[in-house]
């Protein structure tokens, strides 16, 4: 999310401020150019801090996911497998007897299409001519590209003795969970947008109402775990974890909730949002007699009332 020109410009030299990104693709093949980075670091364990002239007085975090490397290469396989079998049939084109495929205007656009679709152009070597069509893998690019697979590198002022290489890791990947609640506020519960206020301190209002809404949404998410899919038992799913570069786990009890779509106690288990769809099901009755009235609660099912309980709130 943060650029080195963004760094550069906007952060450094800020007092009390300090920031975690992750290298681009790019500058992580440099680094691996120039020698900064050795795939022996990686025989032991699966992350190593190293220092590199390119980023003066910042710490560098080099992190290998073999399960992502292997996913990438897995990938990588088959779209080249997907797109040869298209460009053959170009190559077939060319020579056919009738109706054959001629003029390099034309069969550039057949084959631009192609590579295009699933945008490996840059590993293959192309020969267009007018009569003529062939192709062939550049290995160079494919090894360099392979060299990446699984490889990240997280970037960051935060000095050492404040914050160790694991915990710097761990920081980063918790960016999934402010992605998520963008997403909750742009799209999903909370739909900052339309904005339909015209005065900026009622746009003020309004953004800071909804980012007051997503607080109360992330504390009531964690108390009502135990009816969501959520996982309750973060503590035993990250003791399952082997390191903090691994993929995360899931506890034993969000496996069971996954598995049978029951809470322990034999309730369904529920999303946020289908969980708030039942509880807005609880309906207030104004009853009238003669003069008087009297405001009864509908009697609340097992799981309103196992909701409200996690809630600390009378049912």
């Amino acid at each position: 999310m943060l650029t080195s020109k963004q760094i550069r410009n906007e952060l450094d030299g800020v007092e009390g401020l300090e920031w975690i990104t992750a290298l681009r693709s790019d500058s992580i093949r440099k680094l691996i150019e120039s020698g900064d980075v050795d795939r022996s670091l990686f025989d032991e364990h699966d992350l190593a801090e190293i220092t590199s002239p390119e980023f003066p007085g910042e710490r560098l975090i080099v992190c290998r996911n073999p399960f992502l490397a292997d996913e990438r290469a897995r990938k990588r396989v088959e779209l080249l497998k997907a797109t040869e079998k298209e460009l053959d049939k170009i190559v077939a084109a060319t020579r056919r007897e009738k109706r054959r495929l001629k003029g390099q205007k034309e069969i550039a656009l057949r084959v631009g299409k192609e590579i295009n679709k699933r945008k490996v152009g840059k590993h293959f070597i192309l020969t267009i001519e007018d009569d003529r069509f062939a192709y062939r893998r550049d290995e160079a690019k494919i090894a360099a590209e392979a060299a990446l697979d699984g490889l990240y590198v997280i970037r960051t002022s935060v000095e050492a003795d404040a914050m160790t290489a694991e915990e710097t890791v761990a920081t980063y990947k918790s960016l999934s969970t402010v992605e998520r609640a963008f997403r909750s506020l742009k799209t999903v519960d909370l739909k900052v947008r339309p904005i339909y206020h015209r005065l900026a301190d009622r746009v003020k209002a309004h953004v800071f109402l909804c980012m007051l809404a997503y607080y109360v949404e992330w504390h009531m998410r964690r108390e009502l775990a135990p009816l969501l899919f959520d996982d309750e038992d973060r503590a035993q799913a990250e003791a399952k974890r082997k390191s903090v570069v691994a993929p995360a786990e899931r506890s034993d009890s969000a496996l069971a909730k996954d598995r049978t779509k029951q809470t322990s106690d034999g309730l369904p288990v529920h999303s946020f949002r289908t969980l708030l769809a039942d509880l807005a099901t609880l309906t207030k009755n104004r009853v009238r007699a003669g003069e008087a009235t009297l405001d009864m609660l509908a009697a609340p099912t097992p799981i309103q009332s196992r909701a409200f309980r996690l809630l600390q709130l009378n049912s």
